[in-house]
Protein backbone atom coordinates (compact mmCIF):
# COMPACT_ATOMS: atom_id res chain seq x y z
CA UNK A 1 0.00 0.00 0.00
CA UNK A 2 2.85 2.34 0.61
CA UNK A 3 4.23 1.78 -2.67
CA UNK A 4 0.86 2.68 -4.14
CA UNK A 5 0.38 6.11 -2.27
CA UNK A 6 4.35 6.78 -3.20
CA UNK A 7 3.67 5.98 -7.13
CA UNK A 8 0.63 8.25 -6.51
CA UNK A 9 2.70 10.88 -5.29
CA UNK A 10 5.40 11.19 -8.13
CA UNK A 11 2.56 10.66 -10.47
CA UNK A 12 0.91 13.92 -8.95
CA UNK A 13 4.30 15.85 -8.69
CA UNK A 14 5.33 15.60 -12.41
CA UNK A 15 2.45 15.33 -14.98
CA UNK A 16 4.88 16.80 -17.96
CA UNK A 17 7.72 14.92 -19.64
CA UNK A 18 11.08 15.88 -18.66
CA UNK A 19 12.93 16.52 -14.75
CA UNK A 20 11.31 18.88 -11.67
CA UNK A 21 12.97 20.12 -8.80
CA UNK A 22 11.11 19.34 -5.97
CA UNK A 23 12.36 22.34 -3.75
CA UNK A 24 14.43 19.24 -1.31
CA UNK A 25 18.23 19.90 -2.37
CA UNK A 26 19.36 16.54 -4.49
CA UNK A 27 15.89 15.57 -5.09
CA UNK A 28 14.42 15.28 -8.71
CA UNK A 29 11.05 13.74 -10.10
CA UNK A 30 11.63 12.53 -13.18
CA UNK A 31 8.95 11.04 -16.40
CA UNK A 32 10.22 9.47 -19.80
CA UNK A 33 7.35 8.43 -22.30
CA UNK A 34 9.78 7.63 -25.52
CA UNK A 35 11.98 5.59 -25.80
CA UNK A 36 15.57 6.24 -24.44
CA UNK A 37 18.43 4.30 -26.08
CA UNK A 38 21.45 4.27 -23.36
CA UNK A 39 24.22 6.67 -23.99
CA UNK A 40 27.14 7.94 -22.17
CA UNK A 41 26.54 9.51 -18.42
CA UNK A 42 28.57 10.20 -15.60
CA UNK A 43 26.39 9.07 -12.24
CA UNK A 44 27.37 10.77 -9.13
CA UNK A 45 26.65 9.23 -5.46
CA UNK A 46 22.65 8.64 -6.57
CA UNK A 47 19.66 6.45 -5.76
CA UNK A 48 17.58 6.16 -8.58
CA UNK A 49 14.04 5.08 -7.41
CA UNK A 50 11.40 3.93 -10.24
CA UNK A 51 7.65 3.72 -9.66
CA UNK A 52 6.56 2.31 -13.42
CA UNK A 53 8.68 1.41 -16.34
CA UNK A 54 12.47 -0.09 -16.52
CA UNK A 55 15.48 1.45 -16.52
CA UNK A 56 18.65 0.23 -17.45
CA UNK A 57 22.84 1.70 -16.86
CA UNK A 58 25.45 -0.23 -18.14
CA UNK A 59 28.98 -0.27 -15.96
CA UNK A 60 31.71 -1.95 -17.84
CA UNK A 61 29.41 -4.01 -20.31
CA UNK A 62 27.41 -5.29 -17.07
CA UNK A 63 23.59 -4.25 -17.37
CA UNK A 64 21.92 -3.91 -14.65
CA UNK A 65 17.80 -2.95 -15.40
CA UNK A 66 15.83 -1.67 -12.85
CA UNK A 67 12.36 -1.15 -12.19
CA UNK A 68 9.99 -0.55 -8.99
CA UNK A 69 11.10 -4.16 -7.40
CA UNK A 70 14.49 -2.59 -6.46
CA UNK A 71 15.92 0.71 -6.34
CA UNK A 72 19.44 1.56 -7.96
CA UNK A 73 22.03 2.49 -5.28
CA UNK A 74 25.40 4.55 -6.82
CA UNK A 75 27.93 5.26 -3.58
CA UNK A 76 30.47 6.36 -6.18
CA UNK A 77 31.08 8.51 -9.30
CA UNK A 78 30.34 5.93 -12.47
CA UNK A 79 31.12 5.85 -15.61
CA UNK A 80 27.72 4.26 -17.21
CA UNK A 81 25.66 4.03 -20.19
CA UNK A 82 22.14 4.89 -18.88
CA UNK A 83 18.98 4.70 -20.96
CA UNK A 84 15.07 3.70 -20.99
CA UNK A 85 14.07 1.90 -23.83
CA UNK A 86 11.53 0.67 -23.51
CA UNK A 87 9.79 3.82 -22.32
CA UNK A 88 6.07 5.08 -23.97
CA UNK A 89 3.04 7.09 -23.21
CA UNK A 90 1.09 3.66 -22.23
CA UNK A 91 4.31 2.46 -20.07
CA UNK A 92 6.24 5.73 -18.89
CA UNK A 93 9.55 6.08 -16.96
CA UNK A 94 8.35 7.33 -13.97
CA UNK A 95 10.56 7.70 -10.63
CA UNK A 96 12.50 9.90 -8.19
CA UNK A 97 16.38 10.67 -8.35
CA UNK A 98 17.99 11.60 -4.46
CA UNK A 99 21.71 12.22 -4.86
CA UNK A 100 23.44 11.18 -2.00
CA UNK A 101 24.78 14.08 0.24
CA UNK A 102 28.55 13.42 1.44
CA UNK A 103 28.65 14.84 4.67
CA UNK A 104 25.36 13.71 5.90
CA UNK A 105 26.05 10.08 4.50
CA UNK A 106 29.68 10.42 6.13
CA UNK A 107 27.78 11.62 9.60
CA UNK A 108 25.11 8.21 9.69
CA UNK A 109 27.70 6.14 8.03
CA UNK A 110 29.94 7.12 11.06
CA UNK A 111 27.68 6.81 13.52
CA UNK A 112 26.29 3.08 12.57
CA UNK A 113 30.09 1.87 12.24
CA UNK A 114 30.22 2.98 15.84
CA UNK A 115 27.34 1.99 17.41
CA UNK A 116 26.68 -0.67 20.02
CA UNK A 117 24.72 -3.16 18.08
CA UNK A 118 24.01 -1.41 14.87
CA UNK A 119 25.01 -3.28 11.57
CA UNK A 120 29.05 -2.95 11.50
CA UNK A 121 31.57 -2.34 9.16
CA UNK A 122 32.89 -5.71 7.78
CA UNK A 123 36.06 -7.22 8.08
CA UNK A 124 38.44 -7.99 5.20
CA UNK A 125 37.37 -9.46 2.07
CA UNK A 126 36.55 -7.83 -1.01
CA UNK A 127 35.38 -3.99 -0.96
CA UNK A 128 31.82 -4.13 -2.34
CA UNK A 129 30.73 -2.73 -5.56
CA UNK A 130 29.89 1.33 -5.88
CA UNK A 131 27.05 0.32 -8.00
CA UNK A 132 24.41 -1.98 -6.65
CA UNK A 133 20.48 -2.78 -7.04
CA UNK A 134 18.94 -3.14 -3.91
CA UNK A 135 15.20 -4.12 -2.63
CA UNK A 136 12.36 -2.04 -1.95
CA UNK A 137 11.93 -3.09 1.48
CA UNK A 138 9.45 -1.05 4.09
CA UNK A 139 11.91 1.02 5.65
CA UNK A 140 13.13 2.53 2.08
CA UNK A 141 9.43 2.40 1.58
CA UNK A 142 7.94 4.30 4.32
CA UNK A 143 10.83 6.67 4.29
CA UNK A 144 10.47 7.76 0.76
CA UNK A 145 6.76 8.06 1.70
CA UNK A 146 7.58 10.50 4.70
CA UNK A 147 9.61 12.66 2.14
CA UNK A 148 7.42 12.93 -0.91
CA UNK A 149 4.42 13.94 1.09
CA UNK A 150 5.97 16.78 2.32
CA UNK A 151 5.30 18.24 -1.50
CA UNK A 152 2.75 19.94 -1.85
CA UNK A 153 3.37 22.30 1.01
CA UNK A 154 6.49 24.42 0.78
CA UNK A 155 6.97 25.05 4.61
CA UNK A 156 6.57 21.87 5.28
CA UNK A 157 9.34 21.19 2.60
CA UNK A 158 11.48 24.15 4.01
CA UNK A 159 11.25 23.04 7.58
CA UNK A 160 11.42 19.12 7.36
CA UNK A 161 12.73 18.16 4.00
CA UNK A 162 15.87 17.75 5.35
CA UNK A 163 15.32 15.46 8.46
CA UNK A 164 12.92 13.66 6.35
CA UNK A 165 16.08 13.27 3.59
CA UNK A 166 18.21 12.23 6.55
CA UNK A 167 15.64 9.14 6.89
CA UNK A 168 15.88 8.08 3.65
CA UNK A 169 19.40 7.91 3.32
CA UNK A 170 19.51 5.91 7.10
CA UNK A 171 17.59 3.78 5.19
CA UNK A 172 19.24 3.03 2.11
CA UNK A 173 22.48 2.75 4.37
CA UNK A 174 20.46 -0.12 6.51
CA UNK A 175 19.49 -1.92 3.79
CA UNK A 176 20.36 -3.77 0.40
CA UNK A 177 23.29 -1.68 -0.63
CA UNK A 178 24.21 -0.53 3.11
CA UNK A 179 27.23 -2.54 2.67
CA UNK A 180 28.48 -0.43 -0.20
CA UNK A 181 27.45 3.12 0.90
CA UNK A 182 28.70 2.15 4.36
CA UNK A 183 32.23 1.93 2.92
CA UNK A 184 31.96 4.52 0.71
CA UNK A 185 31.23 7.16 3.38
CA UNK A 186 32.28 5.69 6.32
CA UNK A 187 35.31 4.27 7.18
CA UNK A 188 37.64 2.60 4.45
CA UNK A 189 36.04 5.20 1.84
CA UNK A 190 39.44 4.97 0.23
CA UNK A 191 38.50 4.29 -3.17
CA UNK A 192 35.52 6.54 -3.11
CA UNK A 193 38.06 9.44 -2.27
CA UNK A 194 40.06 8.71 -4.75
CA UNK A 195 37.46 8.60 -7.08
CA UNK A 196 36.66 12.43 -5.86
CA UNK A 197 39.84 13.44 -6.21
CA UNK A 198 40.45 11.94 -9.67
CA UNK A 199 36.97 13.76 -10.90
CA UNK A 200 37.90 16.86 -9.83
CA UNK A 201 41.12 16.41 -12.17
CA UNK A 202 39.87 14.54 -15.54
CA UNK A 203 41.27 17.31 -17.67
CA UNK A 204 44.99 17.18 -16.01
CA UNK A 205 47.23 13.58 -15.98
CA UNK A 206 46.69 11.42 -13.25
CA UNK A 207 48.33 8.30 -12.73
CA UNK A 208 47.84 5.46 -10.49
CA UNK A 209 50.81 5.77 -8.43
CA UNK A 210 49.45 9.22 -7.51
CA UNK A 211 45.79 8.12 -6.91
CA UNK A 212 47.39 5.34 -4.54
CA UNK A 213 49.40 7.59 -2.75
CA UNK A 214 46.39 10.12 -2.29
CA UNK A 215 44.94 7.11 -0.23
CA UNK A 216 47.89 5.77 1.41
CA UNK A 217 48.26 2.47 -0.44
CA UNK A 218 50.76 0.68 -2.60
CA UNK A 219 50.28 0.78 -5.99
CA UNK A 220 49.50 -3.21 -6.06
CA UNK A 221 46.70 -2.60 -3.48
CA UNK A 222 45.12 0.27 -4.99
CA UNK A 223 45.00 -1.45 -8.02
CA UNK A 224 43.00 -4.87 -6.55
CA UNK A 225 40.65 -2.75 -4.49
CA UNK A 226 39.85 -0.35 -7.23
CA UNK A 227 38.64 -2.95 -9.16
CA UNK A 228 37.04 -5.15 -6.68
CA UNK A 229 34.77 -1.69 -6.30
CA UNK A 230 34.08 -0.53 -9.87
CA UNK A 231 35.14 -3.32 -12.09
CA UNK A 232 37.54 -1.42 -14.05
CA UNK A 233 41.45 -0.75 -13.69
CA UNK A 234 42.12 2.59 -12.60
CA UNK A 235 43.27 3.72 -16.22
CA UNK A 236 39.91 1.88 -17.98
CA UNK A 237 37.93 3.99 -15.11
CA UNK A 238 39.95 6.83 -16.17
CA UNK A 239 39.26 6.75 -19.78
CA UNK A 240 36.06 5.62 -19.26
CA UNK A 241 35.33 8.79 -16.77
CA UNK A 242 37.29 11.13 -19.71
CA UNK A 243 34.83 10.08 -22.89
CA UNK A 244 31.29 9.74 -20.83
CA UNK A 245 31.98 13.41 -19.67
CA UNK A 246 33.07 14.43 -23.40
CA UNK A 247 30.54 12.92 -24.93
CA UNK A 248 28.13 14.83 -22.25
CA UNK A 249 29.36 17.86 -23.64
CA UNK A 250 29.11 16.67 -27.03
CA UNK A 251 25.40 16.66 -26.65
CA UNK A 252 25.11 19.80 -24.63
CA UNK A 253 26.13 21.63 -28.15
CA UNK A 254 30.11 21.59 -27.83
CA UNK A 255 31.96 20.51 -30.69
CA UNK A 256 34.70 17.80 -30.48
CA UNK A 257 37.53 19.76 -29.98
CA UNK A 258 36.53 21.72 -26.97
CA UNK A 259 34.49 19.12 -25.26
CA UNK A 260 38.35 16.84 -25.88
CA UNK A 261 40.37 19.26 -24.77
CA UNK A 262 38.32 19.61 -21.66
CA UNK A 263 38.61 16.16 -20.43
CA UNK A 264 42.63 16.08 -20.89
CA UNK A 265 42.97 15.02 -24.31
CA UNK A 266 45.84 17.40 -26.25
CA UNK A 267 44.66 15.66 -29.41
CA UNK A 268 41.41 15.56 -31.50
CA UNK A 269 42.41 13.00 -33.44
CA UNK A 270 43.55 10.28 -30.56
CA UNK A 271 40.24 11.61 -28.69
CA UNK A 272 38.35 10.29 -32.06
CA UNK A 273 40.04 6.95 -32.16
CA UNK A 274 39.37 6.26 -28.49
CA UNK A 275 35.76 7.77 -28.57
CA UNK A 276 34.84 5.47 -31.36
CA UNK A 277 36.85 2.13 -30.29
CA UNK A 278 35.07 2.80 -26.86
CA UNK A 279 31.49 3.78 -28.46
CA UNK A 280 31.31 2.08 -32.13
CA UNK A 281 31.28 5.79 -33.57
CA UNK A 282 32.81 8.71 -33.89
CA UNK A 283 32.46 11.37 -31.84
CA UNK A 284 30.62 13.76 -34.80
CA UNK A 285 28.52 10.67 -35.76
CA UNK A 286 27.63 9.88 -31.81
CA UNK A 287 26.43 13.19 -31.44
CA UNK A 288 23.79 12.90 -34.22
CA UNK A 289 22.17 9.80 -33.10
CA UNK A 290 22.04 9.87 -29.45
CA UNK A 291 20.91 11.87 -26.32
CA UNK A 292 22.17 11.14 -22.59
CA UNK A 293 19.68 10.08 -20.23
CA UNK A 294 21.34 10.98 -16.42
Amino acid sequence: MSKQLVQRLIAHGIREEGLVETGINGVQLFRVTSPVRCAPSVYKPTVVAIVSGAKEAILDGETYVFDSSQYLCCTMSMPVEAGAPNASPGNPLLGVSISLETRVMTELAIEIQSATGAIREPRGGPLPQGLSLARWDDAFTEALLRLLQLLDNPTDTAVLGDGRLREVYYAILKGDAGNSARRAFGVGNEIASAIEYLSARLNQPVTIEELASQVGMSRAVFHRKFKQATTMSPMQFVKAMRLNNAAMKIAGGKNVSEAAMEVGYASSSQFSREFKRLYGQSPRQWSRSNQPLS
